[in-house]
């Protein structure tokens, strides 16, 4: 079993005062480690529209390197333009997963569109940076992951890894929309696409988590990572239908595998949970693995999943 020692909330939106844009969440940390410092990526929204619609954007903060609890600075703008008229990507950018690659970074980013039949659909972009991850631009108006016979809809939650020269996409697809109070909530399961370049993917087409608290439990953030000889794998699930309280809300799961393809669940071991009382007592969702300088990190959201801000764990111990 894991053991994470929470250390507290390390970012809140709402005390940024600033930006219009960026009034409440910080959704889905990604982090990405320079010489002095760690900047976090994350999601967040100005308020709501007169008919109660949100956008959302991507942004990021810069964290001290030795001590994370140090803001150094907020983002001056969002890292990504929405898109136009009808595009993929028009409404939102979120989450967002980036990583190195040679003189450039790359931006794996869900793209998010309004339906009228159901609140929303998703597929996943990318976009380039030449100036260090401050702004990025996108590869072209379109998705490169997108829907499909075997995957209709809600293609999101990318996370972006290279293994043994080969570039590693996981993400979630939608697998049913159901009805509960009159309101349209989506199942989506974990999935993973695999590709040379980065650009053109080939899918697995299947699930890589077994569901464990009912058969349409929805499963998001596939965290993956390489320690002692095994693949790991945090994650966030929830149940289908109530689950914007305690109750029924997101909790972090655990599953490791030897070659990437074949997963072993076993949540006991995720050794993180909600608290009895404050920012994450009521749920946890979106776990980010990360390691500095030596110490291995889990940055999380709490209540309502991320409105207020996200959180850090320390792992005791090792990855194994």
């Amino acid at each position: 079993m894991f053991k994470w020692q929470k250390l507290g909330k390390v970012f809140t939106p709402q005390e940024v005062t600033d930006r219009s844009w960026l009034k409440e969440f910080a959704q889905a940390p990604a982090s990405l480690l320079f010489d002095d410092f760690v900047r976090i990526y994350f999601s967040c929204r100005p308020p709501a529209d007169a008919n109660g619609q949100y956008v959302s954007y991507s942004a990021f903060v810069d964290l001290d390197r030795a001590d994370l609890f140090r803001l150094r600075r907020v983002a001056e703008q969002p890292i990504l333009a929405l898109g136009g008229l009808g595009e993929f990507d028009e409404f939102g950018t979120y989450p967002v997963s980036a990583i190195r690659n040679g003189d450039e970074l790359r931006l794996y980013y869900a793209g998010w569109t309004r339906c009228e039949s159901v609140p929303f659909n998703v597929a996943i972009g990318v976009a380039s940076s030449r100036d260090g991850g401050e702004t990025f631009s996108k590869l072209g108006s379109g998705p490169v992951l997108s829907y499909s016979p075997d995957e209709p809809f809600v293609l999101s939650g990318p996370k972006i890894r290279r293994f043994n020269d080969l570039w590693y996409l996981w993400y979630i697809a939608g697998r049913k929309w159901k009805l509960v109070d009159g309101r349209a909530e989506p199942v989506y399961k974990i999935r993973m696409a695999t590709s040379r370049d980065g650009i053109h993917w080939n899918k697995l087409n299947r699930d890589l988590i077994e569901s464990r608290i009912e058969e349409d439990e929805a499963q998001a953030s596939p965290d993956v990572f390489y320690a002692n000889g095994r693949y790991h794998m945090f994650f966030c699930y929830r149940y289908s239908s109530h689950y914007r309280g305690k109750e029924n809300g997101y909790r972090i799961g655990y599953a490791s595998s030897s070659n990437l393809t074949d997963w072993q669940r076993d949540d006991a071991r995720a050794g993180i949970d909600v608290s009895e009382e404050g920012w994450d007592a009521e749920m946890i969702s979106y776990p980010h693995v990360f390691e500095v300088d030596g110490t291995t990190y889990l940055a999380y959201l709490g209540n309502q999943v991320g409105r207020h801000g996200f959180g850090l764990a320390a792992l005791d111990g090792k990855l194994e």
